[in-house]
């Protein structure tokens, strides 16, 4: 016991010297290791000649150094969490913007389906004062000689006069000859159709026609009039001009929308004039020829698809939500951590204030 007395008083002397000569120990001395002290008293009874050295080696300048860098790696981790929330906000947005633009934007899917014949089309033309000479089925692109252009001749089609008020022009009456189309489309079945014009008033003639889905349709209509009204409102209307032969070749394309489906009509035509070899004097009447026939077998089917899965969506915002709860957590690490950090850096400056008193 008396040892131990003598080394704390030749301590304390040891300690008056220094601040005597002018050197004061750093206030920091005792922060470090204060573990090693207390060790150091429990085995020896006083303070160790290498914890004593170790003591003295380390300079308040390193301290300080060792606290700038933790505090700089807390906030550049901080910075960094700071970011990645911030990006994690930025999907949010992005995916819920994704899913939104692609639920009201759905995506086409096109595909071909053969068949081995069609369902007679409607063809539906309108001559005005234009005459109807002939109509009849060819197959196999065959198409005779003209006999006789310029007069009327023998038909084989299927023809319903529908008269019918438009549903663009109020109060002014449209005839439609309705043909019934070709179907075999394996034989090449065409329709071969030849109009005479008497008026040469005008500079330029031509006839107008519309294709809609089935001929049938139109049979099996309860009032024919509100049938072609709801055909012109729904389908394109084209022409064909006089003097020269339209070869229409048409394809049917079938669109299955959100609520409906609908079927509309594609076409190719060319057009080839017509050497017109009459007498001067009948060539007045002038001539329009116009054939009809399937371009291949294949229908073509437009589907709208939603491509949006709302369950991708879902995935991505529940790992967002985990971010953010993962980047929240880190924040109250750091700020406790910080907090800790700044009560013991008080508690060891009010000890050495203690000690300096």
């Amino acid at each position: 016991m008396l040892r131990k007395a003598n080394s704390r008083s030749s301590y304390r002397e040891f300690s008056d010297e220094d601040e005597g000569e002018g050197h004061t120990q750093s206030p920091d001395l005792y922060d470090e290791s204060p573990e090693d002290l207390e060790e150091g008293e429990e085995l020896n009874g006083r303070i160790s000649p290498a914890a004593e050295d170790d003591l003295r080696e380390r300079s308040p300048s390193m301290r300080f150094c060792k606290a700038c860098l933790k505090n700089v790696f807390t906030v550049v981790l901080i910075f960094i969490y700071l970011l990645l929330t911030a990006v994690a906000a930025f999907l949010v947005y992005q995916t819920i913007s994704d899913f939104l633009d692609k639920l009201n934007h759905p995506v086409m899917s096109v595909t071909y389906k053969e068949v081995e014949s069609f369902s007679p089309p409607g063809i539906a033309v309108y001559p005005g004062r234009a005459q109807l000479l002939s109509c009849r089925h060819h197959y196999h692109d065959s198409i005779p000689p003209l006999v006789n252009p310029g007069q009327p001749q023998e038909g084989d089609c299927v023809i319903n006069n529908v008269t019918y008020i438009g549903p663009f022009t109020n109060q002014t009456e449209k005839r439609a000859l309705v043909v019934r189309g070709p179907s075999d489309v394996r034989n090449k079945e065409l329709i071969f159709m030849q109009f005479s014009h008497n008026e040469t008033e005008e500079d330029f003639s031509a006839i107008t026609y519309m294709l809609f889905a089935k001929f049938s349709d139109l049979n099996d209509s309860r009032n024919q009039s509100e049938f072609m009204r709801a055909c012109e409102r729904n389908y394109s209307m084209w022409t064909f001009s006089g003097g020269f032969r339209t070869w229409v070749k048409m394809s049917l394309v079938k669109t299955s929308g959100k609520s409906n489906d609908a079927m509309e009509f594609r076409q190719e035509s060319t057009v080839v004039k017509f050497n017109d070899k009459r007498p001067e004097s009948e060539q007045s009447n002038q001539l329009f020829f116009a054939v009809f026939e399937w371009r291949d077998p294949f229908m073509q089917e437009i589907r709208l698809i939603v491509t949006a899965n709302p369950w991708n969506s879902v995935a991505i915002l529940c790992g967002v939500f985990m971010a953010f709860f993962k980047a929240a957590n880190f924040a109250k690490l750091a700020i406790q951590w910080i907090n800790r950090m700044r009560k013991r850096h008080l508690r060891n400056k009010s000890r050495e204030l203690n000690q300096i008193g």
